[in-house]
């Protein structure tokens, strides 16, 4: 009896000393590699009419050439994150627009490029459009730049909305991935209508379960994402067809 009491008082103390460290950390619900895919579905595949421009697919981003990890110009994103947004993009349609995606899932491994590019100096050749108030040396601190990206877990868009009629998109008063103030949600130096064009698109992203990054207008996750603790690392490629 002794010896039983004994083993579940050490069993307490040892998880209450790993919580008290912060070396304790919650599992997610399915555990799973950070290699499978498995739970993961092409974006296209639920929301047929969304608008991909996958950035880091192309040079046309802030490092200025294709990221580590991008084999496809393909948006990727967890079963749960693509039937939310699949309801968010039927409210956006119903006010007259569709989403245009510009990232979703991203691998680590691309994580660790804008890593490497961040600590260069010598690289800025992109730094007038995405970074023109910043020297190189703020990014990583200013927080630009991480080692973990929020997008590896799965359950990440970075979008904006295209007028159905016109085929433009909403004015947001700056654009994608600029490093600065401008890229803020309450941002005061751009127009009311602007700003009303950003919460508009916050509104129905948390109506259908997103919460928004306040320094990023473009970026959205959900709440109840199913991987909060698990950073993948598979490649954005087309997925394998699976049976249902």
């Amino acid at each position: 009896m002794r010896r039983t009491v004994r083993l579940v008082m050490s069993i307490a103390l040892a998880v209450c000393i790993s919580i008290c460290t912060g070396s304790y950390m919650a599992a997610d619900a399915k555990q799973i590699s950070p290699y499978d895919s498995s739970d993961f579905v092409v974006l296209a595949d639920k929301i047929p009419d969304i608008l991909q421009e996958i950035r880091y697919y192309s040079a046309f981003n802030f490092v200025g050439q294709r990221i580590d990890g991008y084999n496809a110009p393909v948006a990727l994103m967890t079963k749960e994150a693509a039937r939310a947004l699949k309801n968010a993009a039927a409210d956006f349609r119903n006010a007259g627009y569709i989403i245009k995606v510009y990232d979703t899932y991203r691998p680590q491994k691309a994580v660790d490029h804008f890593m490497r590019w961040a600590r260069d100096s010598r690289d800025t050749k992109m730094k007038a459009y995405f970074y023109p108030s910043l020297r190189k040396d703020q990014i990583i601190p200013g927080g630009y730049v991480a080692k973990v990206s929020g997008h590896s877990r799965g359950s990440t868009i970075d979008m904006t909305l295209v007028n159905m009629e016109t085929g433009k998109e909403i004015d947001v008063g700056g654009h994608f991935d600029y490093f600065g103030q401008l890229s803020h949600h309450d941002f005061k130096g751009i127009t009311t209508q602007q700003q009303k064009n950003r919460a508009f698109i916050k509104n129905i992203m948390a109506k259908n379960g997103f919460n928004s990054l306040p320094e990023e207008w473009w970026h959205y996750t959900l709440k109840n994402q199913p991987f909060p603790n698990t950073i993948f690392n598979f490649p954005v490629d087309y997925l394998p067809k699976r049976l249902k």
